[in-house]
């Protein structure tokens, strides 16, 4: 289970329904994960009948050393609570009706989207039931997409939209679309316990951001709205390591629908593969960026209540990896650490598990001998974990070591790696720290799992890869199948190693290709430093390129730039950055106009964009983390301008773009 705050032991028989109803334990049902493969409701005459009940339901938040503690959860009648709820499927041209009984003692609200029969992705059609009363929900489902219903109580839960367990899946799918072998509904949920959950309401303020400003493992009261309590984070009911692992063999096509059934953002994540994004919908599709129709990626951002379709094929055989890149969903606290993890240094929460086989009868190929030979020393920098007033996570960054060559980018970053398209390569990892390591080299499609950087997982069958111990080393060899812009971060104690600065920007060129003196990389990571003042403690403002004021870059009048974007940021500071362009001409030094200029959008996550999606377009894009994009700037004029890294502003929101860091450009 995936911990966001710190440390709460629960005790006693008795278990909260809410900050002021207790009920006893004996009264109610445990709740079971739910895998999405058997739908709810009856189909009759082109009309789906789905009957649920919400009911307080038992679930082990904190795992079953712990109490139970008592959730509002949704069942079919006389069937077990479930979570996430009963799946709800349909085709197009369905009538919906949902009915719902609340067995609850509050009023009960109850959501379903608007979009679903073609109104606005960001409405939902709801309906009160009144404690003990039954109520109904219509909807004819018109169009295709992966959705959320859901409920809430009132004054209950405000934080996320919902409360305790009440979220499910909502498919509706392409009227006489054949069925797939391998298709899959993942349910992602995130859930406050109780002592989260009490606080949280009683606070007059947005508890789950002012929390989240603490770095996990340092030891610092949370002395805002919300000090106590956890909210864990599942797919499908589960947490890793107790997630599904899904079993494929190669060439299979595994067709997954991944739903965000919650109020915060999972950037997914594949290990080892791209994957194809055939539908993507939600309340901020349009704001974010929809994803152009069969767009290849790495990482694709989940807003809240949001819903893709995405198709993959495993080309080669072992053990990979789909995750949330939001660091702080998989780590650890001292409640969900297994056992043999003392130091909560491996993952928990979002985390599935693929396991793929070779055909039988297909000899798999090894790996040629490599052309280069790299050593990536990690280091950790002799300086103190509390410097005048800020808590810092220990400065560690990687060396780069290529035969009389040695590049260090100095404390808390770690160098970009150039390698050539097509082009084997050795990297040895030494680590001189004084605790273990791994590298995964993001959005690379290496040949063999055993090198992915995933210790205790990586591999296949009793083959796995390692930690790195202090003192001990690892040889990673691959070969880039295509050019591009990746990154290669620490696997182990993810948020502490990559914001300590164990991550860098990885660009694969072609052969014969040199950069141009107008290519630049701008690598956004989260700053080791928190500040201690003021009502609660906060992060520093995030880097670029592991500097908090950038140097100035250079460009050039009518020459084609190329602007590399990746962020790798840890925590919630940099979860959905907003990078853009600037100007400064003729204004003051803090007065920039983003207005007016335009770049034309070239590749996403290393893969190489269709015509379709190439049009020049407004200088801005969200970039959340384990995200990269390449973009094209040509500018006209000379003079001073600026790359701004700003917060992102849902529409509407009387908030303004809050400046996190920017690049000074000056155009020759």
């Amino acid at each position: 289970m995936s911990s966001r705050i710190v440390h709460l032991a629960l005790v006693g028989f008795t278990i909260a329904l809410g900050p002021t109803v207790a009920v006893r334990s004996a009264a109610y049902q445990f709740v079971r994960p739910n895998a999405n493969i058997t739908p709810a409701g009856v189909l009759h005459g082109g009309v789906l009948s789905v009957s649920l009940v919400a009911k307080p339901s038992l679930w082990y938040i904190n795992g079953h050393n712990h109490p139970a503690e008592s959730f509002a959860a949704f069942a079919e009648p006389g069937k077990a609570p479930l979570m996430p709820g009963p799946l709800v499927l349909a085709a197009a041209g369905t009538e919906i009706h949902l009915s719902v009984h609340n067995a609850l003692s509050k009023p009960l609200i109850v959501y379903i989207p608007a979009a679903i029969r073609g109104g606005d992705e960001a409405a939902f059609d709801s309906t009160v039931i009144a404690p003990d009363a039954t109520g109904l929900l219509q909807s004819k489902a018109v169009v295709p997409g992966n959705y959320v219903y859901r409920a809430s109580l009132p004054g209950f839960g405000r934080h996320r939209g919902t409360s305790g367990l009440l979220a499910g899946a909502l498919v509706i799918d392409t009227a006489g679309a054949p069925a797939r072998p391998h298709d899959r509904v993942i349910v992602i949920m995130e859930t406050a316990d109780s002592a989260f959950e009490t606080c949280a309401d009683t606070a007059s303020g947005n508890a789950f951001g002012e929390c989240l400003a603490v770095p996990i493992k340092q030891n610092i009261s949370c002395a805002s709205t919300c000090p106590i309590g956890r909210g864990v984070n599942t797919m499908n009911g589960q947490a890793w390591p107790n997630t599904e692992r899904i079993r494929a063999t190669v060439g299979d096509s595994l067709h997954w629908r991944v739903i965000n059934a919650s109020a915060d953002v999972h950037p997914m994540h594949l290990h080892g593969f791209y994957y194809r994004v055939d539908a993507f919908s939600g309340p901020l599709a349009e704001v974010q960026g929809r994803p152009a129709p069969g767009q290849m990626v790495v990482t694709q951002l989940l807003t809240p209540w949001s819903g893709m379709s995405m198709t993959w094929s495993p080309s080669r055989p072992g053990n990979w990896l789909f995750h949330c890149h939001f660091a702080m969903h998989n780590t650890p606290d001292s409640i969900s650490a297994m056992p043999d993890d003392p130091h909560e240094r491996m993952m928990t929460g979002l985390v599935l598990g693929t396991i793929v086989t070779e055909r039988p009868g297909v000899v798999v190929a090894g790996e040629p001998a490599a052309k280069r030979h790299i050593r990536l020393v990690a280091v950790e920098d002799s300086d103190s974990a509390i410097t005048r007033g800020r808590a810092v996570v220990p400065s560690m960054h990687f060396v780069f070591e290529e035969g009389a060559r040695r590049v260090d980018a100095g404390v808390n970053f770690s160098p970009e790696i150039d390698l050539v398209r097509g082009e084997p390569v050795a990297i040895t990892i030494v680590n001189h720290m004084a605790e273990p390591t791994s590298v995964h080299w993001h959005g690379i499609e290496i040949q063999d799992s055993y090198v992915d950087g995933v210790p205790g997982f990586s591999g296949s069958g009793t083959h796995l890869s390692p930690a790195i111990a202090p003192g001990d080393s690892f040889i990673a060899r691959f070969t880039p199948p295509r050019a591009g812009t990746f990154m290669y971060h620490a696997h182990v104690d993810e948020v502490r190693e990559q914001v300590g600065g164990l991550e860098g920007a990885l660009i694969v060129r072609d052969s014969g290709a040199s950069p141009d003196r107008d290519d630049f990389t701008f690598f956004l990571k989260e700053s080791r430093l928190v500040s201690l003042s003021g009502p609660a403690p906060r992060p520093a403002l995030p880097e670029i390129n592991g500097q908090a004021a950038p140097d100035t870059i250079v460009l050039h009048v009518g020459e084609p730039a190329r602007l590399r974007l990746l962020n790798l940021g840890a925590r919630q500071a940099v979860t959905v950055p907003v990078f853009r362009l600037a100007t400064l001409w003729g204004r003051g030094r803090d007065v920039a106009d983003t207005t007016e200029l335009q770049w034309q959008p070239i590749a996403k996550d290393g893969f190489d964009l269709p015509a379709s999606a190439r049009a020049v377009r407004a200088a801005s894009q969200i970039v959340s983390m384990g995200e990269t994009y390449d973009f094209e700037f040509t500018p006209e004029r000379r003079g001073v301008m600026r790359l701004e890294v700003v917060t992102f502003v849902a529409p509407g929101s009387p908030a303004k773009h809050k400046l996190l860091v920017a690049v000074p450009i000056r155009v020759e």
